[in-house]
């Protein structure tokens, strides 16, 4: 305000503010490592103009655990334990995983009644994953009630985990050549009520949110990537296929008799947010079709393989047999030695391909192990799909990619 309208204003007479002058100021906003809303320790920097994100930068590394190293000390069947602790919200699908990495290198061929039974538990898990993912999104957009109605069926699922394996959320399930145990009548009944009872309860999942106005408002056009930029950054799974293209490791390199099933890919069109909960969401329905026909042609025969130097031999003939007393020694302490060779395997995780690049120069221990986690490829494109954009659509960004902070810094 001029000097005459000051005086102009202090003698009672009316006049009129002149403009005030704003300068912009861009601020700097850390989102994470600590944040409720981060799904997982690692921080985001984010400048910031007022509201909108103009620009961001992802630092990762907090609770980074040097899996790849301990690997390199340890027997190929202590390894297990360490990659259910990467995506821990489905777990068996990375001890699958790793164990056939395993028999391709030792050259195991399993049995098929084997290969449907981790067919079996690698959808549940995915269901499992995909419950979690769509239902903390609804959260993050304000709606708690769907989180509620469908994560009772999470623990439907580790029930089943419990009677495979005795464990629940890391569970070390399976063996290198096999299953450590077979389908049990109770499993089998558990998993025939999980299919009757799961799907009204997921319908009703749907009618809460698929055509639900606020959410759409919330999730539509909102953290977007196209598909030539999705695949230059490396996405593959949910997040690829909801920007349009329809690649699937279990279709395009078939592992575990995939390809006896019958099943659909989901694809998206704009990959945004919405498109990648309606993927997730559509996916959860084929899983539980492809378990619905396991269970109905579920081979006879063994649950693991004739490989007496790399299956653990049961505990029954442990007690009594002095050659199966030998084995087990020998595999638990790691005193079988690896052939030479250097082997690539690749399984349709819950956020994607999970790899395991995996040399031996022929001894007890991997030379070098590499794991390709999908969480730590696609969450290099996060600060590029949020530019533009403000901090709650920032949050449900984020929620929809499905970042598991365990697999992330592997």
């Amino acid at each position: 305000m001029t000097e005459a309208n000051i005086a102009k204003k202090n003698s009672g007479t009316l006049v009129k503010d002149e403009p005030v002058q704003y300068v912009n100021e861009l601020t700097t906003l850390n989102l994470g490592p600590t944040h409720p809303a981060t799904h997982g320790i690692f921080q985001n920097v984010l400048t910031m103009d007022g509201e909108k994100i103009i620009a961001g930068e992802q630092t990762v590394g907090y609770i980074h655990r040097a899996f790849e190293k301990i690997a390199e000390r340890r027997p190929f069947y202590q390894i297990t334990t360490l990659t259910d602790r990467m995506n821990y919200c489905s777990s068996p699908i990375n001890n699958m995983g790793w164990h056939m990495t395993v028999e391709k290198l030792l050259g195991v061929e399993v049995p098929k009644r084997a290969q449907y039974i981790r067919v079996i538990m690698m959808e549940l898990a995915r269901i499992a994953d995909h419950i979690i993912c769509n239902g903390i999104l609804g959260v993050d957009t304000g709606a708690f009630t769907g989180f509620l109605y469908i994560y009772e069926y999470r623990e439907k699922i580790y029930e089943i985990y419990e009677e495979m394996c005795g464990a629940r959320l890391t569970t070390n399930m399976g063996r290198v050549g096999g299953m450590e145990r077979d389908l049990s009548k109770e499993a089998i009944r558990k998993i025939n009520e999980f299919l009757t009872t799961f799907p009204p309860i997921y319908r009703e999942f749907q009618r809460l949110f698929n055509r639900n106005r606020i959410f759409m408002d919330r999730t539509v056009g909102v953290g977007a990537i196209s598909a030539e930029r999705a695949m230059s950054y490396g996405f593959t799974g949910p997040n690829l296929r909801a920007a349009g293209v329809d690649y699937d490791v279990r279709v395009m390199n078939p592992y575990s008799s995939y390809e006896d099933f019958e099943f659909d890919i989901p694809v998206g069109q704009h990959g945004d947010t919405y498109d990648r909960f309606m993927v997730r969401d559509e996916e959860i329905w084929q899983s539980l079709r492809i378990i619905e026909q396991a269970l109905k042609n579920l081979p006879e025969g063994p649950h693991y393989a004739d490989a007496p130097e790399y299956y653990l031999p049961p505990k029954q003939e442990v007690y009594r047999s002095m050659e199966a007393l030998i084995y087990h020694f020998k595999i638990v302490m790691g005193e079988i030695d690896a052939p030479v060779g250097e082997v690539y395997h690749a399984v349709e995780g819950g956020n994607g391909e999970l790899g395991f690049y995996l040399i031996s120069d022929g001894g007890r221990t991997p030379y070098r192990l590499h794991f390709r986690r999908p969480c730590f490829i696609y969450y290099q494109a996060y600060p590029e799909m949020c530019v533009g954009s403000t901090i709650s659509d920032a949050i449900v960004t984020m929620s929809s990619l499905n970042v598991i902070a365990g697999e992330l810094d592997a």
